[in-house]
Parts: C-alpha cells; sequence; structure tokens
C-alpha cells in the first residue's frame, strides 16, 4: 500500500529480475468470487522508467478468474494511446481480452475494432473504471461516461464465474485504488 496522487492505493509491480519480461502482472483479489454485477475502481498506470519511448502502460481488471489464475476475461487500457497523436494508435487505448485463447492480437486480427476503441486518458493520471457483467455480456465505462466506452455481447470464457484481479504489464508502473464490487 502506497500513497499516490493523493490515494490510498495498491502498486503492483513484475517481480524483481522479471522486468523485461512480455508478461502479465495479476494481483488476486481474496475472497473475491464473482460472476454477475458491477466492479468500480481505479487505476493509474504509465510506462515504467526503463521502458522504450513506445511502451504503452498496460492496466486493468481481470474477472471470472478461475482457479489457476491461468483462465479469465479482463479490461484494460493503454493509458499512453489515449492522446497520441496518431488515430490509429488512440483506437488501441480501451481493449478487452479473453486469456488463455483470445489474445489483443488475435482479437484485433480476427475481429478488427470490435474488442478495443478510444478513450480519453493521459499516463500516470486516475482512470475510473465500471464494469458491468450479466451472463455472456460485459460494458466497460471509462471516467464516470454515462455510456459504455467497450461492449462485449459474447464474453470468451461464457457464463462463468471465478476471482476478481487486478491485472497490469511487467513495463507498467501500476497503482490501484478505491475497488468495489455489487
Amino acid at each position: 500500500m502506497v500513497s499516490y496522487r493523493g490515494k490510498r492505493s495498491i502498486h503492483l509491480q513484475s517481480l524483481a529480475g522479471h522486468e523485461s519480461d512480455d508478461a502479465a502482472v495479476l494481483a488476486m483479489v481474496p475472497n473475491s468470487e464473482f460472476h454477475d454485477g458491477v466492479i468500480e475502481l481505479d487505476v493509474a498506470g504509465s510506462p515504467t522508467p526503463h521502458e522504450t519511448p513506445i511502451a504503452r502502460g498496460f492496466i486493468g481488471l481481470a474477472f471470472r478468474v478461475r482457479a489457476q489464475s491461468d483462465s479469465f476475461e479482463c479490461f484494460y487500457i493503454r493509458t499512453s494511446n489515449g492522446r497520441a497523436d496518431d488515430q490509429l494508435q488512440r483506437n488501441h487505448s480501451v481493449q478487452y481480452i479473453s486469456i488463455p485463447d483470445f489474445s489483443w492480437r488475435r482479437l484485433r486480427q480476427d475481429s478488427p475494432a470490435v474488442y478495443e476503441t478510444h478513450a480519453d486518458m493521459e499516463p500516470g493520471v486516475w482512470v475510473h473504471l465500471r464494469v458491468e457483467v450479466t451472463g455472456t455480456r460485459a460494458r466497460l465505462y471509462v471516467n464516470r461516461a454515462p455510456q459504455p466506452t467497450l461492449i462485449v455481447d459474447d464474453l470468451k470464457l461464457g457464463d462463468g464465474h471465478g476471482a476478481i484481479g487486478l491485472w497490469s504489464h511487467t513495463s507498467t508502473d501500476a497503482y490501484f485504488a478505491n475497488l468495489r464490487v455489487r
């Protein structure tokens, strides 16, 4: 627990010696069995200082995480893309993935522009995320927008249940605060 930009938060980092891995970091929320409902939290992410200038700052929320943490649904943001000068890069600022079979790369290749979109954000600045899940449908709201930023009508793992996890990439300096589940 740390204080980051005025909020008491969890600082999620990669394990020592793994900072350069191209991998996800997942911190499980204890006693968080989740099926349908609403999850809200504040996230702030930016590329770690040792990253290249093209690093994006990946941070988000995993839900319905299965027992071995190797299967889950996830919404995440790429904070550096939110205000990029290139429109295509901006369009890749919000993403849905379903691990293990539906990575961002596969979803982008198989269904261009269906599982990602744009939202305004900046690296290192708090972003409010709200995820509403019902059955095989999930909606992501960014920064308290009245309309969903991204709608997924076909959650790839189906109508399941599992834990909640705080998700980031090893290249990201990630902070999480104000988690609420109902």
